[in-house]
């Protein structure tokens, strides 16, 4: 007797889609194809050399080689939490210890791990909306109660996370720092009352700073997890200090070096770091010692300038689309201007289909981005858009835009005479 694999599975696997972004992202090898689409790195800005470098020097040396192809602890590489917590984390105003890191396959899978510790089915938790895409599909397969709090400029509309952190919930995640898929930055003042919030209803914040290093205009706004520590920073026993805390914060090297070496971290209270551990172990065992050692030796070295290289090109490309979208798009089109990050934010007058736009953006004039319903739970927000600027140079950003603002004058020019 054959297996129907559809009904062998569990009911939360029938709720995996795929995503529109993941799908999208085999376009970009299209030659014809100009992709504002994928969140990715450009890889010309990859740090070859001093990879290629490491990792030879890693394997060639008889007193690492062996390390690096081995078994390791679940926590993460020693001196690489180390560094973290004395050297980089510091940098941006965050005091924690290394009992307090935990290193990830990516911060993906950290959002992951989060999310099978914290959320039972129904469970309420808050996000925002729009949100990131990949928190929400994490989220998603342990079937939470999603509840939104829309994004404004300065961060969230405050007065909705009240009353919905008044009802309760497991936590309330955002991306506080150019947010995906909007670009929004949350003011200093924002951040204190969420915390203030937080504290006040008892909810944990799941801090998602995938894009800290990727500052072009103004000043940094202190990372939630530094204004929790201050609170909390009086003297006291280590034991008890690492227990401490309302916020967990996840980071990544995959923005500021390399994606493909899967390197991020949670930094967490203790009592929620270990169940963490626990799931490591039973999920790969350890993030993989080599790629480890390697990210320590190149973020130690270059990682505070290869950003600023980083933030020079990136910085150019959003002025290109910024300026583009100015020149190109017309009346009743709006769209974000963020101080980071690798993202514009689009509204459409209402009534357009962002994905039936970008059908025909695909095959009439070879420009791909994605449609915003993707980073609402309820798939709401079709009039929008996301546009990332991180990987065409500027002449085909501009190229790309003026080709989408054509299309788009089109699509409002229609709605009129429909209406």
């Amino acid at each position: 007797m054959s297996i129907d694999w559809n009904t062998a599975f569990a009911p939360r696997a029938l709720k995996l889609t795929a995503s529109e972004i993941r799908e999208l992202l085999k376009l970009i090898n299209q030659p014809d194809i100009i992709s504002f689409a994928g969140g990715i790195p450009d890889p010309a800005l990859f740090p070859h050399a001093i990879l290629a470098e490491t990792f030879h020097e890693i394997l060639s040396n008889p007193a690492t080689r062996d390390a690096a192809l081995q078994y390791s602890v679940s926590e993460g590489y020693q001196p690489l939490r180390e560094w973290l917590a004395q050297t980089y984390l510091p940098k941006i105003g965050i005091a924690t210890h290394a009992d307090n890191i935990l290193i990830t396959n990516g911060s993906q899978q950290g959002l992951e791990f989060l999310a099978k510790l914290f959320i039972g089915t129904g469970d309420r938790i808050i996000v925002t909306n729009p949100s990131y895409l990949g928190a929400l599909q994490a989220f998603s397969l342990y079937e939470p109660t999603f509840v939104t709090v829309p994004v404004q400029d300065d961060g969230v509309d405050l007065a909705a996370l009240e009353a919905e952190m008044a009802k309760g919930a497991k936590f309330f995640y955002l991306t506080p720092d150019f947010g995906n898929p909007c670009g929004a930055t949350v003011s200093l003042a924002q951040r204190r009352a969420m915390l203030e919030l937080a504290y006040r209803y008892g909810i944990a914040i799941i801090e998602d700073s995938a894009y800290d290093q990727l500052r072009y205009d103004g000043e940094p706004v202190p990372p939630l997890l530094a204004l929790d520590s201050d609170r909390l920073n009086q003297p006291r026993p280590l034991s008890e200090a690492t227990a401490q805390g309302q916020v967990i914060y996840t980071g990544t090297f995959s923005k500021s070096i390399v994606p493909a070496l899967r390197i991020g971290w949670i930094v967490a209270p203790q009592p929620v770091l270990q169940k963490l551990v626990l799931m490591k172990q039973a999920s790969d065992l350890h993030t993989p010692t080599l790629n480890q050692m390697a990210m320590f030796k190149v973020a130690e070295t270059i990682i505070f300038d290869h950003a600023a290289k980083i933030r020079a090109v990136y910085r150019e490309r959003r002025d290109a689309m910024l300026t583009a979208l100015n020149e190109f798009m017309p009346d009743g089109v709006s769209w974000t201007e963020p101080e980071g990050g690798m993202f514009v934010w689009v509204t459409l007058p209402e009534g357009l289909d962002a994905a039936e736009i970008l059908a025909k953006s695909i095959a009439e004039i070879r420009v791909a981005f994605v449609p915003g319903a993707a980073f609402y739970p309820d798939r709401s927000g079709k009039n929008t858009i996301r546009l990332s600027f991180s990987v065409p140079p500027p002449e085909k950003v501009r190229d790309g835009i003026k080709r989408l603002g054509g299309l788009i004058t089109e699509a409002v020019a229609a709605l009129k005479v429909d209406a």
